[in-house]
């Protein structure tokens, strides 16, 4: 990920919120028998085919045993949960916000305004610091050990969102990080923190202190791939690879923090923001499934996502899982471990094209 000052801006496509049909795989809080309001919990309703191909179009017979887990979570949903008290064990709320130093102090911004309820997810503690690249995934025991302070236990559905200024940037991370590490309820907020003080929700600046917790991390291989596979892939071609940076870091057009740019062979750019609305909120199914359509991204195949450092490429993740596809993988070194690895051939840019 990256632009100047740590961002990838990219280009804007609007278009109403995304949607799909209201199914709850488990409600929380009301008691049995009791649905949360339909329209607050935004979930994937998709029909596999035996052979594992593409979903098709969601059918409402059999609908309560084809839901996945709620990728996306609206903001009315959320703050009914709050209202009702519910941020607790079975439910934590995690401001994964992060911002270059020279901008902005996510931290201090947290202290001064967050959701009710909420904790700080630092994801520069959470990560692997012995690492020269920027974000890569922390061991399974410091992950489990991190969240676990943070109150989340494997039973615990988790909701994470960021104070970006497009609505969502580093809470689709954080989303993958969970998944990565076995955690399957986790979601992110719909249209973050700043359509949450747009539609009048409440916030606080009081911190919380959860209570710890018991959190066993197992590292999903699936969902992560190594730079040695990447290489590997130029020739084999096993899986195809999408990278969410902006079309000129892409290109090797744009420099991106003083490191030239350019991508990997075979990469098919979608720009993180393309799936987001001009409010900030997710796409529709339709709308998704149109963009990777018209990239050839074929989701009945193999898919790696990659960016700069690892943090947009989760967007791609994201949008194609909202699709019903649960597998994409994320190069998490990126184009910051590529840059420096990778030998030039295989440094695709355009700007050096056109020097020779």
């Amino acid at each position: 990920m990256a632009a100047a000052g740590g961002r990838e801006p990219g280009s804007s496509q609007g278009a109403g919120p995304g949607r799909c049909d209201p199914a709850p795989r488990r409600p929380l809080g009301p008691p049995p028998g009791q649905r949360p309001p339909a329209a607050a919990i935004l979930c994937v309703c998709v029909r596999v085919p035996s052979g594992g191909g593409a979903p098709s179009r969601p059918r409402r017979s059999g609908m309560a045993r084809q839901v996945l887990s709620r990728p996306l979570v609206t903001a009315k949903w959320l703050s009914e949960a709050v209202r009702a008290g519910r941020v607790g064990p079975g439910l934590r709320v995690l401001d994964a916000s992060w911002y270059p130093p020279q901008e902005r102090n996510a931290r201090q911004e947290f202290k001064e305004r967050h959701i009710p309820g909420a904790s700080f997810f630092d994801i520069e503690e959470c990560r692997d610091q012995a690492s020269p690249y920027d974000f890569m995934l922390p061991s399974e025991s410091h992950f489990a050990d991190y969240v676990g302070r943070l109150g989340v236990s494997n039973d615990t559905h988790v909701v994470v969102y960021d104070g970006d200024e497009l609505g969502t940037f580093y809470a689709p991370r954080a989303w993958w990080m969970f998944r990565a590490f076995g955690h399957k309820e986790v979601s992110v907020l719909n249209g973050g923190f700043k359509n949450w003080v747009k539609e009048g929700h409440p916030v606080t600046a009081e911190v919380s202190q959860p209570a710890p917790a018991v959190f066993k991390a197992k590292l999903n291989m699936a969902l992560l791939k190594t730079f040695e596979e990447m290489i590997q892939n130029v020739v084999s071609l096993r899986f195809q690879v999408v990278d969410s940076r902006p079309e000129g870091r892409f290109r090797g057009t744009e420099l991106d923090q003083g490191l030239e740019s350019g991508h990997i062979p075979g990469a098919v750019n979608i720009p993180f923001r393309s799936f987001l609305t001009e409010t900030g909120h997710e796409k529709s199914i339709e709308e998704i499934q149109q963009i990777f359509q018209e990239k050839k991204v074929d989701l009945s195949k193999p898919l790696t996502a990659t960016c700069r450092k690892g943090v947009t490429a989760c967007h791609i993740a994201l949008a194609a899982y909202l699709c019903g596809k649960r597998d994409v993988a994320v190069y998490d070194g990126s184009w910051s471990e590529w840059f420096h690895r990778a030998p030039p051939r295989y440094k695709v840019s355009e700007l050096k094209r056109n020097k020779a």
